[in-house]
């Protein structure tokens, strides 16, 4: 699949530090991907088979249902399930690890399953690649901002991380990992030769069909919509929003993996990154493109909004990615309604929706 715009990577090339601090492994380079089955996991494994890149580890749970199939045109060196992930790296040189595995529901309850997953296992992936002088990627989230409606700046100064306040147990897991790494630098505790925790905001695209409720709305209306069914959105109950223009930085996941393949190849890079468009956009304007896309007229419906979640509803949110352009990034994001067409089209709309 073409990006729609040009991404200065173009192919994934070795660094020559590889062969002095003994990232070939005997002459064979992996990459690890935590929660390389998962959304965004799969997707970056995507790109890197596009690249040329067939040495990729997936560390995941696969479970029972079709998430497997985020991997079924994939070329893989090895899967490995969580439960033996820190055995498996035992004695192992790696030449990245990108961390993407967490449990990512915003609804979960179980705190210290949460915390061990989502904490303690980046804690020992930190002190791994640490160890190792293994770059390390990992998935942070818009999650850890909280509930304020407002431009998100990634500034990651551990004061400003401290007036943070997430609104859930995943956005509270994810920020302990940021305040965690940031201390260490701070205190210029030993770290991975580089590391980077990126503050993805409302990524959607294919693959994202095991997530459930946790899906976008884009994915999860579209059989409505082609069916010639009403699309059912909020309605406002903030005075002055209308109905529906609530907005979101959407961002297309070819873009967010754009961003982890330009980390690999820029090894001096570190920090917290916000990865979004900068640019928020409503569910109306995304369920219009959608419909338009379709060929058909905007059928939308605007329903009551639950009370119990009215009190903590955001209205709008959007990254700021100045850090992200101050590194040296400088791709283009998606707009919109060209991501909206591109999903519809090369994905949801055929026989086979999977990357």
């Amino acid at each position: 699949m073409k990006a729609v715009y040009p991404v200065r990577v173009a192919k994934l090339r070795p660094r020559p530090e590889w062969g002095k601090q003994g990232h070939d492994c005997g002459g064979v380079r992996m990459l690890l991907v935590t929660g390389g089955a998962g959304f965004i996991g799969s997707n970056v494994v995507a790109a890197l088979n596009e690249a040329g890149r067939t040495d990729i580890v997936v560390n995941d749970v696969l479970g029972s249902d079709e998430k497997w199939r985020n991997l079924a045109k994939r070329q893989l060196s090895d899967v490995v399930p969580p439960a033996d992930l820190l055995r498996w790296l035992d004695g192992r040189k790696l030449e990245a690890v990108i961390h993407l595995g967490a449990i990512s529901d915003t609804t979960a309850t179980d705190a210290d399953l949460v915390i061990d997953t989502n904490f303690r296992l980046s804690l020992s992936l930190l002190d791994w690649c640490s160890k190792a002088s293994t770059p390390f990627i990992y998935a942070s989230s818009a999650a850890t901002y909280g509930a304020q409606d407002r431009v998100f700046t990634d500034d990651m100064s551990p004061a400003a991380l401290s007036k943070l306040q997430p609104l859930n147990l995943y956005g509270w897991s994810k920020h302990l990992f940021d305040r965690a790494v940031i201390d260490r630098a701070v205190r210029k505790d030993k770290l991975p030769p580089q590391w980077a925790g990126l503050k993805f905001f409302n990524v959607f695209g294919p693959n994202e069909y095991h997530k459930g409720a946790m899906a976008s709305v884009l994915c999860r209306v579209f059989d409505e919509a082609k069916a010639g069914k009403t699309v059912k959105l909020f309605k406002s109950h903030k005075p002055g929003i209308e109905d529906g223009d609530q907005r979101r930085d959407f961002i297309y996941v070819d873009d967010a993996v754009a961003v982890v393949r330009w980390l690999l190849e820029s090894p001096k890079v570190s920090g917290l990154f916000n990865v979004g468009t900068g640019k928020a956009r409503s569910f109306r304007d995304m369920i219009t493109a959608l419909f338009k896309t379709l060929g058909q007229k905007p059928n939308i419906e605007y329903v009551d909004m639950p009370e119990n979640i009215r009190g903590q509803y955001q209205y709008f949110t959007q990254a700021e990615v100045d850090n992200l352009r101050r590194s040296g990034y400088n791709a283009g994001f998606t707009p919109l309604e060209d991501a909206v067409q591109r999903y519809v089209t090369q994905f949801l709309a055929t026989a086979d929706r999977y990357r």
